[in-house]
């Protein structure tokens, strides 16, 4: 599906935006893990949270394909190493074969885990035979993906406790504690001192109550930046979030947009947008799902910036830092690429070649929600391969329309 987007002079919404699928997908682990079945209330409805609710309910030996979700590779990794019985293949697309898992493999392992290769070492398809596992101590690198972590914290509980001591610097740390907190309110007793992780035996099988997805409020904020005077409430979010995606809240300050909290969720005031008035300098390491909308947002502005903290993001559903550099290049933005954990832009720029441009979102849910937003300085702008957003945001294109947005479906 190819989309032409034609933005208004304002947008005007009311958006429910979809719950989290980070917390989502965490809740139905530790309720699979349960005996007594805990319930998951307002869980996200996407892709990614299909492919673990389809994933958690298979019984049989056969593989199971799940497709181009990260999490639900990273997490099932480790449900299935504790499923006695039961043999299975967890592979996934091209995409995911790609995106190294070694460390996760490797710790389980450590555990008792009888986790295998069925293709290049370190990297999916792998085939996993549940065993009885054992708790105790395991040491992981802080510098990898923070799933990794995630997915042998939430087995602790039920292979008898132990601890998680995290090596190096720690990327992604709000998502560690967002799992600490789902993991508690379920039941399970987590410690997180310094760099180390303690974990108790037992969940008590607690219900959970979903939150509204701060990382799907991110292409809203930005639209909020680039088109002033808009009236936007996103509903569902939450002030006090265990989401370290809310420090959009604090981003969009730096920019002159107010978050003004009530029952219902968060409203932008962008009536005090200051625009492109200095630099910004911000490590994104916790927050590396805001990194896409952020970038496109500070070039659209024109804004200069170098963001540090990025290395990891070559191995999400795309390589980001490559995407952003090639499509920003098509909007005439030149994207320094900064040896292996920064990007910046100081207002480099070329001629357009392409009117309207054409914008390729590798396959990447983010990528496309990203760029969005450029339809109000490049009217009549093509996102292909749109529904690339069902992965966490079905709605999305819907609640675009919903803001005043016109968007017409291009024959393929």
């Amino acid at each position: 599906m190819n989309l032409q987007l034609t933005a208004p002079q304002r947008a005007s919404a009311t958006i429910a935006l979809p719950f989290s699928k980070s917390i989502t997908n965490r809740a139905l682990l530790i309720q699979a893990l349960c005996d007594d079945r805990p319930q998951v209330l307002h869980p996200a409805l996407c892709d990614d949270t299909a492919v673990m609710v389809k994933a958690l309910a298979h019984n049989t030996n056969t593989p199971i394909n799940i497709e181009g979700s990260g999490t639900a590779m990273r997490f099932l990794t480790a449900y299935f190493a504790t499923r006695q019985g039961l043999t299975v293949t967890l592979d996934g697309n091209q995409r995911m074969r790609q995106r190294p898992i070694g460390v996760l493999v490797d710790a389980l392992r450590s555990l008792g885990a009888d986790i295998s290769n069925r293709g290049e070492d370190g990297f999916p398809p792998l085939l996993i035979t549940g065993k009885a596992l054992h708790g105790g101590e395991v040491v992981m690198d802080g510098g990898v993906s923070s799933q990794f972590i995630s997915a042998v914290m939430m087995i602790m509980p039920v292979i008898g406790g132990g601890s998680i001591g995290l090596e190096g610097d720690i990327v992604s740390a709000p998502y560690i504690h967002m799992t600490a907190s789902v993991m508690r309110d379920m039941g399970a007793s987590v410690d997180i001192t310094g760099n180390c992780i303690t974990i108790g035996a037992g969940y008590a099988g607690n219900d959970y109550i979903v939150e509204g997805d701060w990382s799907a409020a991110a292409p809203w904020y930005a639209l909020g930046a680039v088109l002033p005077g808009s009236t936007l409430t996103l509903k569902g979010l939450v002030a006090d979030s265990i989401q370290g995606d809310a420090r959009l809240v604090e981003l969009g300050r730096r920019l002159g947009i107010d978050t003004r909290f009530d029952a219902q969720g968060a409203t932008l005031d962008t009536s005090h947008f200051i625009g492109c008035c200095c630099s910004c300098f911000a490590d994104m390491a916790a927050t590396p799902d805001l990194v896409p909308s952020w970038t496109v947002l500070m070039c659209l502005l024109e804004r200069s910036f170098r963001m540090t903290g990025v290395r990891n993001l070559k191995h999400k559903e795309s390589n980001r830092i490559e995407v952003l550099r090639d499509e920003l290049l098509k909007l005439g933005y030149v994207l320094k690429i900064e040896g292996e954990d920064a990007i910046s832009w100081y207002g480099e720029r070329v001629a357009v070649t392409c009117n309207p441009p054409v914008i390729d979102p590798h396959g990447d849910h983010r990528m496309a929600m990203a760029f969005a937003p450029a339809a109000a300085r490049f009217p009549g702008l093509v996102i292909t391969d749109a529904a690339v957003v069902d992965k966490s945001y079905p709605g999305f294109w819907r609640h675009l329309r919903d803001a005043g947005f016109t968007i017409n479906e291009l024959a393929q």
